[in-house]
């Protein structure tokens, strides 16, 4: 049993795994976990600009309905529009002319 003890005990050694594994790993496995919110992020900034663009277009037909409101509310405009569609005021007579187009062609020579 003496011969056992002075046996050299040799340590086992695990192979090694390189240096830049484990960064590599770490790098990886961060890279990984941000795709998802950095994917979320770019879709949201494209939804954002495509919004934004559709508010400016909004606020640009808002302004164009504003300002036929303003000028379809005086009374002027209304009575033309009356008129256009054959409405006549009480008292007037209505009168409709034809081949005004064709006498306009004839006299404008």
């Amino acid at each position: 049993m003496a011969g056992k003890g002075k046996r050299k005990e040799r340590k086992r050694r695990r192979p090694r795994a390189p240096r830049w594994l484990l960064p590599v790993i770490v790098l990886g496995v961060v890279g990984f976990l941000y795709v998802r919110p950095i994917t979320t992020y770019l879709e949201t900034r494209n939804q954002l600009d495509e919004r934004r663009a559709e508010v400016a277009s909004l606020r640009a037909e808002r302004a164009r309905v504003s300002a036929r409101l303003a000028r379809t509310t005086s009374l002027d405009e209304l009575s033309r529009a009356a008129r256009r569609i054959g409405y006549v005021k009480p008292g007037e007579h209505l009168f409709i002319v034809k081949g005004t187009a064709e006498w306009r062609r004839r006299h404008d020579r």
